[in-house]
């Protein structure tokens, strides 16, 4: 279910950058500097039906400075240990958490704010995501 081939540089955009990013949620900002990992699943580039636009937004998420976001790290919950988050670009949610391994999980998309309100309210489904990473 995870495409753990997915090549992306690791630094930490935030020690550059002034302290506090514009699109940045303080949540986000304190696991920034220990993510050691990115997981994409399958799932995430089916949703988005092209891999290169995947890559793009994965690295733009990563790069926390990207201004085609409307919203960037939005804190949505926490889950057994991790945390949720939530960017919103070109009418686009993309779903993503921290788990306990201090890795990015990249989820789903969702075109929906009602199917991406059905998935975040569905813990059963989330933390299989989560699990199968």
């Amino acid at each position: 279910m995870a495409d753990f081939n997915f090549d992306v540089e690791l630094r930490n955009p935030c020690g550059e950058q002034k302290d506090h990013c514009l699109n940045c949620h303080s949540h986000f900002m304190a696991v920034r500097p220990n993510i050691r990992g990115v997981v994409v699943t399958k799932r995430f580039f089916k949703d988005l039906k092209d891999e290169e636009k995947a890559k793009a937004i994965v690295r733009d998420v990563l790069d926390c400075s990207n201004a085609d976001f409307y919203e960037l790290h939005k804190f949505e919950k926490h889950l057994d240990g991790c945390m949720v988050f939530r960017a919103k670009t070109e009418g686009m949610h993309i779903v993503y958490c921290v788990d306990k391994d201090m890795r990015i999980i990249f989820m789903r998309v969702f075109k929906n704010f009602k199917e991406y309100e059905k998935f975040l309210d569905n813990k059963r489904e989330l933390t299989k995501f989560i699990m199968r990473a």
